[in-house]
């Protein structure tokens, strides 16, 4: 009987906390199972009702069910509503449901209707013209004070603003994702919205020229194309101050990004053509440099740095930077190291860099070397060091030598004190023994360099290996200590089995820590 009554008593205790707390926890399960709480008892039956986030994938629901739903549905304030519809017959109520979202005053509204599986074979079906103009937006959707961050992803063929006007007076964020969008409509919403902060445009068809000069507060421009779709041609910012651009093998113009602090930038490259368009690309990534030379924090990607690299080769000059903080999300192999060494030398401000080498550029090495000897050059010479260093062709045979070499490039280029952060992936990085390669390393009190890795151990364990010569790493270390609560030589076990960390020793003169699950995260800022 005293079992029972702590039960009884531990749901009473559940069902007494206010409803502002139960809403809280029903938003992070899924609806339909946030629904069948009513069930338990009069006190929840209507608690569900005014959850203050809701999300809805018709995939998972029905069209009446999530109808149903929307006429139970008495929140007065939504802060969240989800809505994705990807099937043909759920296009009659997107209309209903936007509009009950927006009853609601909601703040972040999500919209995703993507490519539904019909769109692959339009050429091959007679669909007709209006079902194939995929779905629009209504009128009414363009008025609204209650918006801060909308997120619209429609179809291939679905549109935006034709002769609406655009009303979103409290609108901050705002991401447009695959879709057709005219130079004309751009310019309707970005007036409509006097005070966004930040907008992303993912592979956008149509839109040409993004003038961005009357939106005062924009701060922060991410766009991403490919070559699949024609976009962007121009880009005008004058009030940017981080610009992230994916830019595809077509032709994109930065006229004025003069306030810009940050940028992120890459090549999308499709590996279909062994004749590397590398001329335009080389003068294209040039121009885009020369705009970035007063920014402080610059992150590039492998095939950029590439396409700096044969720009190096070929003598062409490079713009000096201001930056201090640079990153480069490139693994380490002869095909980016003239590249990195021009950024190096022609970067005298820099403090901090941090190499991501786990990710993998995307231009084939086969093509470069074409490329090469289109032009009258030997490839083995280009790719050759200054000092006769033979660098790996692939990331997947690299050697300790190989890393250890490009640190001391890293040092060797750079005149002030630095901090290095090099992240390596188990793959090409770790076959080889952790110990030769620590032996190689230079031993600088500025150098950091972590070594990830996710490869299961015999001990079905994962490690997370890292080797640090500054000062720090002891912080660190006495850190992990005193978090793990070490006890009769081993730790507390408040990881799971898959997250477990290993402690193992090391060489003289090193010294180990595990800290954060995310070395990412982990990185100082």
């Amino acid at each position: 009987m005293a079992d029972v009554r702590r039960i009884k008593g531990a749901v009473d205790l559940i069902s007494n906390f206010p409803d502002e707390i139960l809403q809280h926890i029903l938003c992070f399960i899924p609806i339909k199972v946030a629904i069948k709480t009513s069930l338990l008892s009069k006190r929840w039956r209507h608690v569900w009702c005014d959850i203050p986030s809701l999300t809805l994938d018709v995939d998972s629901l029905t069209a009446a069910s999530v109808t149903e739903t929307l006429t139970h549905y008495t929140a007065p304030k939504t802060k969240i509503f989800f809505l994705k519809a990807t099937k043909r017959e759920d296009i009659p109520h997107i209309d209903q449901w936007i509009k009950c979202a927006m009853s609601h005053n909601v703040e972040n509204l999500s919209l995703d209707f993507p490519r539904p599986y019909y769109e692959e074979y339009k050429p091959f079906l007679d669909l007709g013209s209006s079902f194939c103009e995929g779905y629009k937006l209504p009128g009414f959707f363009y008025n609204s004070s209650s918006f801060k961050q909308l997120n619209i992803k429609l179809s291939l063929f679905g549109t935006m603003v034709s002769e609406c006007s655009v009303s979103w007076t409290s609108l901050q964020k705002l991401s447009l994702s695959r879709f057709r969008l005219s130079d004309e409509s751009m310019a309707k919403i970005l007036s409509g919205c006097p005070v966004l902060e930040n907008l992303t445009l993912y592979h956008i068809r149509e839109l040409k020229v993004l003038d961005l000069r009357k939106s005062l507060r924009l701060r922060t421009l991410e766009v991403k194309r490919n070559v699949w779709v024609q976009g962007l041609t121009q880009i005008v910012a004058p009030h940017v101050h981080c610009l992230k651009l994916l830019n595809s093998q077509l032709p994109c113009t930065l006229v004025d990004v003069s306030s810009l602090t940050e940028a992120k930038l890459d090549i999308c490259h499709v590996s279909m053509n062994p004749h590397l368009t590398a001329d335009f690309l080389q003068v294209m990534a040039l121009k885009m440099l020369e705009k970035f030379q007063n920014a402080e924090k610059l992150s590039f990607g492998g095939n950029f740095i590439l396409i700096l690299s044969l720009a190096e080769i070929r003598g062409v000059p490079f713009p000096m930077l201001k930056v201090k903080s640079l990153i480069l999300d490139t693994v380490i192999c002869q095909y980016v190291i003239p590249g990195i060494e021009r950024l190096l030398q022609n970067s005298p401000d820099l403090e901090k860099l941090i190499v991501r080498g786990r990710n993998y550029n995307t231009i084939p090495e086969e093509h470069v070397d074409i490329y090469l000897k289109l032009k009258t050059l030997n490839p083995d010479q280009c790719w050759k060091s200054k000092d006769g260093f033979a660098w790996n062709k692939s990331c997947w045979n690299v050697q300790p030598k190989q890393v250890a070499s490009f640190v001391e490039l890293v040092l060797i280029n750079t005149e002030k004190s630095l901090k290095l952060v090099v992240l390596l992936d188990e793959r090409p990085y770790l076959k080889f023994k952790i110990e030769d390669l620590v032996a190689t390393l230079p031993h600088n009190n500025n150098v950091t360099i972590l070594l990830s890795t996710n490869k299961p151990m015999p001990s079905e364990e994962c490690v997370t290996v890292v080797y640090m010569t500054n000062r720090k790493a002891l912080e660190e270390a006495e850190l992990w200590f005193h978090v793990n609560a070490v006890e009769d030589g081993g730790t507390k076990n408040r990881l799971s089995e898959r997250e477990r960390y290993v402690w193992i020793g090391l060489p003289p003169g090193f010294t180990k820590c595990n800290v954060a699950s995310s070395w990412i995260e982990a990185l100082p800022t």
